[in-house]
């Protein structure tokens, strides 16, 4: 079959497009009124997408007879006149299947429904494989997740360490051997099945930002795992960054005397900050003394960002026994950096999705994806 652009489609053609792309997009508007608002009536949708009646009806149809949405009947409160019947997002009516390459020397997945709650979970040992042979690993792990869900799948998420740009090419992950790899693509071709790749620590802000807990304003994540990553949500979007590189804090470098860094420059956050070395550092120094000390770099870091944006808060995704301590001392440390009107209602905490902040964020990027809710 031969590609044409769109520029030297046929008018015809270009009207059917478009027309195609309005009833997804229109799609989505109610999708996203649903996954938000929750259940609700035609009327209802109609005024808060601003659609017609007609053209919500139809949409709502279509959605019924794929099993995305249901009817739920009437509301309790009566109402003048005929009552109207409810609509709403059937969570378990397709599956997604999410993998985290950011947990240690391992491949964490799980099959999760459209609300991001774990349906099943496991995990295999990567045991030190790179470059092909973990992304054949990644390949059969995902195949036997999916061939163990129990309903169609939506889709599959991949989150890894690394720049990663937005359409799925792996530009940079070192600890896994990959550079310039089409990872979306090559899976999508083995498992006939929509594929996204993602930042873990992207991925993580985006299940922050649709299933957790959000205050106003800007989101600010950081993701720790073997590395240090962060994912910053600004009005509703994932910031990318020239060459998909948004979030490399952890290569900020906070002490030009410290420990060599993977990157190959001296001090950077990371080598501070990385779970494994901190796990090290814990077994033979003092626990207090070594939190504190990552806690403060981080703050150091993070000051200039949060003055900057204005943030009301960081959230800090990670094992929790690191992450509580550290967002303390980086709270109060941030505090004593920033403006005082900068720092009057700033929090650092922890994520509300625990230790499944990541698989539930795959999930979000596979609906933002297929069927644009965010």
């Amino acid at each position: 079959m031969s590609w044409r652009s769109p520029t030297s489609r046929s008018p015809r053609e270009r009207i059917k497009l478009d027309r195609a792309d309005s009833r997804r997009h229109h799609r989505s508007m109610l999708l996203q009124e649903l996954f938000a608002a929750g259940p609700a009536s035609r009327a209802d949708l109609a005024r808060s997408s601003g659609l017609t009646r007609v053209t919500v009806s139809d949409l709502v149809a279509e959605l019924l007879a794929e099993g995305l949405v249901e009817e739920l009947g009437t509301p309790s409160e009566s109402r003048v006149g005929k009552p109207p019947t409810l609509v709403g997002l059937v969570a378990d009516a397709k599956h997604v299947v999410a993998i985290d390459l950011s947990v240690d020397d391992q491949l964490a997945g799980a099959v999760l429904t459209l609300e991001g709650q774990v349906v099943l979970r496991d995990a295999k040992p990567r045991e030190g494989r790179t470059g092909a042979a973990a992304v054949a690993l990644v390949r059969e792990f995902a195949a036997d997740l999916i061939d163990r869900s129990s309903r169609p799948l939506l889709g599959v998420a991949v989150a890894t360490p690394g720049v990663v740009t937005p359409d799925g090419v792996v530009l940079d992950a070192p600890n896994l051997g990959w550079h310039d790899l089409r990872l979306a693509d090559d899976l999508a071709a083995a498992l006939d099945l929509p594929v996204y790749v993602a930042n873990d620590a992207n991925t993580a802000v985006m299940g922050e930002f649709v299933f957790g807990s959000r205050g106003e304003g800007g989101l600010l994540l950081l993701r720790l795992s073997t590395g240090l990553g962060a994912g910053l949500v600004i009005n509703g979007a994932l910031l990318h960054g020239q060459g998909g590189a948004a979030g490399e804090i952890g290569h900020v470098q906070v002490d030009p005397d410290g420990p060599l860094c993977g990157c190959g420059r001296p001090g950077c956050l990371e080598t501070y900050l990385a779970v494994p070395r901190l796990r090290r550092e814990l077994a033979v120094g003092d626990p207090d003394a070594v939190l504190a000390d990552a806690g403060a770099r981080l703050g150091q870091a993070l000051a200039p960002v949060v003055a900057t944006l204005n943030l009301g808060e960081v959230v800090l995704s990670g094992p929790a026994d690191l992450v509580e301590p550290l967002a303390r001392v980086a709270e109060q440390e941030v505090r004593d950096r920033v403006m005082p009107v900068s720092a009057q209602q700033f929090v650092v905490r922890t994520s509300s999705l625990g230790d499944d902040g990541v698989l539930a964020g795959a999930t979000g990027v596979v609906l933002a994806g297929e069927l644009g809710v965010s």
